[in-house]
């Protein structure tokens, strides 16, 4: 045996070094005239990771080209990271295709799998989305993920049923806080409210510091007739997250029910800070604004909610009411009309669009209006102003 393979057989049999607690075996030299080759394929992977993790994207598509040319189009990590870059660029159709390619260069991928269909749930393509789901599981059974996105799909598809069967399935086998939060929505969409409760109660002792979680619960309570635990979990949100908005919105509205509107203004405008696009919190601060009898202030941040959000009827509820209040009966007109048009089964706002036009002096109109509340709840209010006009 000559020097050069002597020392290669002495390479091979070194003794296993041992080092923080790990294994690791020394690695043999290089024999001169010998070279270690990486496969063509993946040669430049590693330098396509670290530009796409610094999302370095035009260097990444740069580099994507040269990988591509380089193997023939047959490089998968290079179609992967593009369709990832394409997704984050609004391109899903063409991030949906480059999936589809590097899945059929590695159908055994389940990862490829996943992101087909991601593409097209993005896409709204829920059912294709499914069936991709489905391939994916048979690769990987026991992926929480797979579960819990076919559980959205079904939810988008109001297949209730089921989508509480697969996110139950995925809570088993890892009680993540994102599927929690989904199989208490997808309660809430069947009006189940005490199922959605111990769906929240549940995640809270799994996840007891999570603020989202927290807040969450806190609203279903109030929901529930149940102000007091529904203080405590926005109270304890609160204190791991001060700047949680939802925990933020819902403590105000209960100071500004009990007409505590300067404690509740200094709670929404910590919410201001980091959610200042926020159309409910606009609408918060106007009312607030309202019950302190400041109507053009009112006005100013409801018009800002409605900017935000123009096709929430509440907001136009509200602008009706302020300018009702101002005695400016043709703007209230205009905005209990276009808030009728959002949501027309909402008594009040036929009540208040009668007495609007009963200021107008349009009576016969006024009193089709005053019908229709009275068609939807029989509010005694009603009954009043009927009798009145």
């Amino acid at each position: 045996m000559d020097n050069g393979q002597k020392s290669v057989a002495e390479a091979k049999d070194a003794p296993s070094a041992v080092v923080g607690g790990a294994k690791k075996t020394t690695e043999p030299r290089m024999v001169r005239g010998t070279k270690a080759e990486v496969p063509v394929f993946e040669r430049k992977n590693w330098l396509l990771h670290m530009h796409y993790i610094r999302r370095d994207f035009e260097t990444c598509k740069i580099l994507i080209k040269e990988m591509l040319i380089e193997t023939d189009d047959m490089c998968e990590y290079a179609r992967y990271v593009l369709g990832m870059i394409l997704r984050q660029e609004g391109e899903i159709q063409g991030s949906l295709q480059m999936f589809q390619q590097a899945a059929l260069l590695n159908p055994i991928n389940v990862e490829n799998i996943k992101q087909v269909a991601r593409s097209h749930y993005l896409l709204g393509k829920h059912n294709a989305a499914l069936d991709a789901y489905s391939e994916a599981l048979k690769l990987s059974p026991s992926d929480w993920e797979i579960l819990h996105n076919q559980g959205v799909c079904y939810m988008h598809l109001k297949l209730y049923g089921k989508a509480i069967d697969r996110l139950q399935t995925a809570l088993k086998l890892s009680p993540q806080t994102v599927t929690y939060m989904e199989l208490g929505r997808v309660h809430l969409l069947k009006e189940d409210i005490s199922s959605a409760l111990v769906v929240y109660q549940d995640a809270v002792r799994h996840n007891p510091e999570d603020p989202e979680l927290l807040a969450t619960l806190g609203l279903l309570y109030l929901e529930n007739g149940q102000p007091q635990k529904g203080f405590e979990s926005l109270g304890s949100a609160l204190t791991y997250d001060p700047s949680n908005n939802k925990a933020i919105l819902a403590a105000g509205c209960m100071m500004q029910d009990h007409g505590d509107y300067d404690v509740a203004l200094s709670k929404y405008r910590v919410a201001a800070i980091t959610s200042p696009e926020s159309p409910q919190l606009w609408n918060n601060i106007a009312m607030c604004f309202f019950g302190k009898k400041k109507y053009v202030a009112a006005i100013s941040c409801l018009k800002r909610a409605n900017y935000l959000a123009p096709f929430e009827w509440q907001v136009l509820y509200n602008l009706g009411l302020v300018h009702l209040t101002m005695q400016q009966y043709a703007s209230s007109f205009h905005f209990f009309s276009a808030a009728i048009a959002q949501n027309s089964k909402c008594a009040k706002l036929y009540m208040l669009l009668g007495i609007t036009l009963t200021h107008l002096e349009d009576h016969e109109s006024a009193r089709k209006s005053y019908e229709q509340a009275i068609s939807l709840d029989r509010y005694p209010l009603v009954y009043n102003k009927l009798r009145v006009g």
